[in-house]
């Protein structure tokens, strides 16, 4: 993961949802625990890992395709919930979370299943941490346009980089623009229920 604190001005690009052409069956990825378990064997999409209370570490290796990207959201999600976040963090971090793998997967490989998309979590009770990073050709953050500007309120780009920021306690861009980190703290609901 990046060096908390240290921002770099670039960054992935906004994406819209999407489908795969196929099931991501030969997805390589290793979960892990901070308590010690034995591991699972792969599910489904070649998902593995042991899901235990607690604090969670996990780390991910997927092909370049939005089905293996959808399993590892949901793992981390279940990881999020059973950390007992409120519902508007749960919400934040699943939007985020989602742009960002779509970024990595569409924007940043391309779709090219014979690159990976690299992902790392960590949940405990307080916060959730994050790092996507793609082997794409990497951008620059402050060359995507504003997509709240009134030139630019037709164009698509920009507006998943905009949720993930807006969303997210802290969004640091490294790497050329090919790796994220996020962090969301586990914050009291704004509205009641």
């Amino acid at each position: 993961m990046g060096k908390p604190g240290q921002k770099n001005t670039s960054g992935g690009g906004g994406g819209r949802n999407g489908k795969g052409k196929r099931a991501a069956t030969s997805a390589k990825a290793a979960t892990s625990s901070r308590r010690s378990a034995p591991p699972k064997r792969a599910g489904r999409n070649g998902v593995a890992g042991h899901a235990a209370a607690g604090d969670h570490e996990m780390k991910f290796t997927i092909r370049s395709d939005f089905s293996a990207g959808h399993d590892v959201q949901k793992r981390i999600l279940d990881a999020v919930e059973k950390a007992g976040f409120n519902s508007q963090s749960t919400f934040a971090i699943k939007l985020a979370l989602e742009e960002a793998l779509i970024n990595a997967i569409k924007h940043g490989n391309k779709l090219d299943e014979t690159k990976s998309v690299h992902i790392e979590a960590s949940v405990t009770s307080e916060k959730t941490e994050i790092t996507i990073e793609d082997e794409g050709p990497g951008f620059s953050r402050s060359s995507v346009p504003d997509p709240t500007l009134e030139e630019n309120l037709d164009k698509c780009s920009g507006r998943g980089i905009l949720l993930m920021e807006a969303y997210m306690n802290r969004v640091e861009w490294s790497r050329g623009g090919r790796r994220v980190h996020m962090v969301k703290k586990n914050e009291a609901d704004l509205l009641p229920r």
